[in-house]
């Protein structure tokens, strides 16, 4: 299913001028706060009509300014989930998931198995409960369930966890890569956080002041260094769990000619997963260390260098068949004699990485 933006907009003293296509699996509208992302996906749903510009769906004008034509918000079937879970508190959570079911009317038969979403979300035994006995995170699992009820052609999802602790984040997101995973939805997810992206997202949209800085798979954009990922920049590596170890309690992640030794969490044998390494937490040197407690120290060759102006430096190493990226500062590479070509080992510390 392809999505085509092209809208452009004006409110008082802020511009968006977006043009961007989305191919089906997750992509993720990303970038700081204000920087129009929300505002996408509400004209998207039919909440916001642009000034200007078109929208399609697999072929379905959904907006066009030129000719006229504004499908109204119902009939263009988008799941719609919001930062928070918007729940009917007088409802219980079986009520609440039957109403997006309800919702779906005559396109009820492209609706989900009931059943199968509250397994996939972990809610079955919530059926009964009213959403103010309900976790944050067990309430948005529920409101995921009732769009997902509703028959979408497609799931847009406004930072549905920027509204949770951290412990709430790490309870749902291995549902959120379920989703992905298992259903074959297209999603559009708006996020600022860089560790969500790495972890569900296929492909990226970057915004910066209302405008697409960046598109491109998940990789390569959260490799650049740009002002939409700033400190949190780095490289997101995909691989396979090939070795784990309980009574260290860590797991060997084989990835393309090398390999990582992260924390084992849950993590099982053969199970495909993505590494996602801030750029800041790499050191590099330049022959290869000896006595240190880090365990993962990776051969590579320099590709590029980087100077960003504000004394730091960005680095991009091929590891095997992989690309990291380091960030250091300018006097440090001014130091080692840094130069392209250049053979570096580095020095990753494991509990710095994210597993994805």
């Amino acid at each position: 299913m392809t999505l085509t933006v092209e809208i452009r907009h004006r409110q008082g003293d802020f511009t968006l001028d977006v043009v961007f296509q989305s191919e089906g699996g997750v992509t993720a509208l990303f970038g700081r706060s204000g920087s129009g992302k929300t505002s996408v996906l509400r004209m998207l749903g039919g909440l916001t009509r642009p000034n200007e510009g078109r929208l399609v769906l697999d072929g379905e004008v959904l907006f066009d300014s030129a000719r006229g034509v504004s499908i109204p918000p119902h009939r263009r079937r988008f799941g719609y989930v919001f930062q928070e879970p918007r729940l009917f508190p007088h409802l219980t959570v079986r009520q609440n998931l039957f109403y997006g079911h309800w919702f779906a009317g005559r396109a009820r038969t492209g609706a989900k198995e009931p059943s199968r979403i509250l397994d996939m979300l972990g809610i079955a035994h919530l059926a009964e409960r009213r959403p103010g006995n309900l976790s944050g995170g067990e309430q948005q699992r529920v409101s995921i369930g009732r769009a997902l009820l509703s028959a979408p052609r497609m799931l847009l999802m406004d930072e549905p966890l920027s509204a949770l602790d951290e412990a709430r984040k790490a309870e749902i997101l291995p549902y959120l890569e379920r989703l992905r995973d298992e259903l074959d939805l297209p999603i559009l997810y708006v996020s600022h956080s860089v560790s969500e992206v790495a972890r569900l997202a296929d492909r990226v949209v970057v915004l910066a002041d209302g405008r697409v800085e960046a598109t491109g798979n998940a990789s390569k954009i959260l490799g650049a260094v740009s002002p939409a990922t700033g400190r949190e920049a780095g490289s997101v590596l995909s691989g396979r769990v090939t070795a784990v170890d309980a009574a260290s309690g860590l797991a060997t992640i084989g990835l393309s000619g090398t390999q990582l030794v992260v924390p084992k969490g849950a993590l099982e044998m053969g199970r495909a997963l993505r590494v996602h390494i801030p750029a800041r937490e790499v050191l590099l040197a330049t022959v290869r260390p000896q006595g240190i407690s880090a365990l993962n120290v990776l051969e590579g060759t320099i590709q590029s260098i980087s100077l960003t102006g504000d004394g730091a430096a960005d680095i991009q190493l091929a590891c095997g068949g992989e690309y990291v990226q380091a960030r250091l500062t300018a006097l440090s590479v001014q130091r080692l004699h840094m130069v392209v070509g250049m053979p570096v080992h580095a020095i990753i510390k494991t509990v710095a990485l994210g597993v994805r």
